[in-house]
């Protein structure tokens, strides 16, 4: 078992402050308002909402499955790389991943705007918002889908947490994991392509009543892809 190492100790209680905060102590809606992270184009996004979404979560299973796989593989990293390391590590891939993503949805957004007059997409920008952050969505199944698109919030710590599981598989890729929903013992290097193959299944066939965001997830993944990469033409093996 890991030793729940300091930095991530820190950050599994911010989350756990964030969650509380969300539904026992702040207006909820506000909070997701504030906080989560909403497209370019919606009247809800805020430049801060790169690092807070972070630290956002949906239900109490999304928050513990976050926080138990920031437990099981950034405790490692922390191990190996030391405080400043990781979590230079661990934000560079939550905002990167967030840019990666915002950027993947500007153009599903601007593609998708085609399709639809004036006035409908001046009615989805002033009023649309208001209505997602209220549980509800148009009727229309036109309108209602480019509601989603625009002013669905995207939250959670699921793409700096994918980019540990990528660092953590390129640094140990033998290493056998047993995961809670994968009863076998499964190779390192084994499990991320198959994790890879998993979330472009279920974003590209129309598998969207699981409300994830899997190209987050991937976005995650390639970020610290890149990083590790980087860091590794670089020798970037210790920090002080």
């Amino acid at each position: 078992m890991n030793r729940l190492t300091e930095s991530v100790k820190h950050l599994i209680i911010l989350n756990v402050i964030f969650y509380i905060a969300t539904y026992y102590l702040v207006d909820n809606g506000l909070m997701v308002e504030f906080f989560a992270m909403f497209s370019t184009e919606s009247p809800n996004f805020k430049i801060w909402q790169l690092v807070t979404y972070m630290f956002m979560h949906g239900s109490f299973m999304h928050i513990a499955f976050n926080m138990f796989a920031l437990w099981m593989f950034g405790s490692v990293l922390e191990n190996i790389w030391g405080k400043k390391k990781f979590l230079t590590f661990y934000f560079l891939t939550g905002v990167g991943s967030a840019i990666l993503y915002l950027l993947i949805k500007y153009f599903q957004i601007n593609a998708a705007l085609t399709e639809y007059s004036q006035e409908q997409i001046n009615l989805i920008l002033t009023q649309g918002a208001e209505i997602i952050l209220n549980g509800r969505n148009y009727t229309d199944p036109q309108l209602g889908f480019l509601n989603e698109l625009i002013n669905v919030p995207t939250l959670g710590a699921s793409g700096a947490i994918a980019g540990l599981l990528m660092a953590f598989g390129i640094l140990f890729p033998n290493t056998e994991l047993m995961l809670i929903f994968l009863p076998i013992p499964i190779k390192a290097k084994y499990f991320i392509p198959l994790l890879i193959i998993y979330e472009l299944s279920m974003e590209f066939a129309s598998f969207s009543w699981d409300n994830v965001a899997h190209l987050g997830h991937l976005s995650g993944m390639a970020i610290g892809f890149i990083i590790m990469r980087y860091w590794k033409k670089r020798q970037f093996n210790r920090w002080n």
